[in-house]
């Protein structure tokens, strides 16, 4: 049976080693890449454009998405995946609507994706977001080299300047680490309002090094990612973006099992951080998203 799946973040990195693998894996899949408009469609691969910054952009991608599904020219969707992400190097950069970019795509750019798709999925089906263990904001899980999260309400997070030294690259990869908890947040929450049969799961891919994440995240940002991190490729402390790709795979697929909510943390589920299980939290990301989505 042909399906589709809609994903963000696939055309670079982690991302597109996931498509590459997705395809070889499944015959029948049709991928639906959510892209800037410099992606190129191929014989499997349907391109949507779309600047995951913009809210007008992100909700016309997704009607988009719906009409094709809806005339055929898709086939029934079976997943959806947001990868993309962004690292700035600072927390004052913002979105054509007035949002700090890495919360506007980081956290609003899923929310809006899943509550556009969603009534699209039926079961069985699995969105799964990607997240980063540098929301646990501690020495093992950084280096040092991302401050732990600073959480406020949402609407105070989502605007430009919400951390101290705002124009900082320590506000931006603070702004980094609070949008990966509040990804967390997100994905809790839906886990409690998708129906039976949808799952939705967060999954860490740990340190790969080569993603281009860190390409807007300021000069000692990419110098680590780029002269230091290769190396631990060879260790058990990173993957390569193809070893990553696959993980990914396994994820989106059900290879790797997990029940909905679950944090997975490379190829199994795992604990998140103990800040990221906070109901109250979660609730008012949700209302919050709600009102500006």
């Amino acid at each position: 049976m042909e399906t589709s799946l809609v994903m963000t973040g696939g055309t670079r990195g982690i991302g597109a080693a996931a498509v590459g693998e997705l395809l070889r894996r499944d015959p029948g899949l049709r991928m639906v890449l959510l892209a800037r408009g410099d992606a190129r469609p191929g014989d499997r691969t349907t391109v949507v454009p779309v600047d995951l910054a913009d809210r007008t952009s992100t909700r016309t991608a997704v009607a988009t998405v719906r009409a094709m599904l809806a005339d055929g020219t898709l086939p029934p969707l079976r997943g959806i995946v947001g990868n993309a992400g962004v690292s700035l190097a600072d927390a004052i950069h913002a979105t054509p609507d007035g949002l700090e970019t890495t919360f506007a795509v980081n956290v609003v750019a899923n929310h809006v994706l899943i509550a556009g798709l969603a009534p699209a999925l039926p079961g069985p089906g699995r969105v799964v977001i990607t997240v980063s263990d540098t929301h646990f904001g501690d020495f093992k899980h950084t280096f040092g080299t991302i401050p732990a999260p600073r959480w406020a309400e949402p609407a105070v997070l989502a605007r430009p300047g919400a951390f101290p030294r705002p124009a900082t690259a320590t506000a931006g990869r603070t702004a980094y680490s609070t949008s990966k908890l509040a990804a967390i947040y997100l994905v809790h929450e839906w886990a409690r309002r998708l129906p039976p049969g949808v799952d939705v799961v967060a999954h860490n891919p740990g340190l790969v090094p080569g993603t281009g994440l860190a390409r807007e995240a300021g000069p000692v940002a990419r110098l680590l990612m780029g002269v230091l991190s290769p190396p631990m490729t060879l260790t058990p402390l990173a993957d390569s973006v193809t070893a990553a790709g696959r993980k990914l795979a396994d994820v989106v697929l059900g290879a790797t099992a997990a029940p909905t909510g679950s944090y997975v943390d490379r190829t199994a589920p795992a604990l998140s951080s103990g800040e990221s299980y906070d109901p109250e939290r979660e609730r008012a990301l949700w209302e919050y998203l709600e009102r500006i989505r």
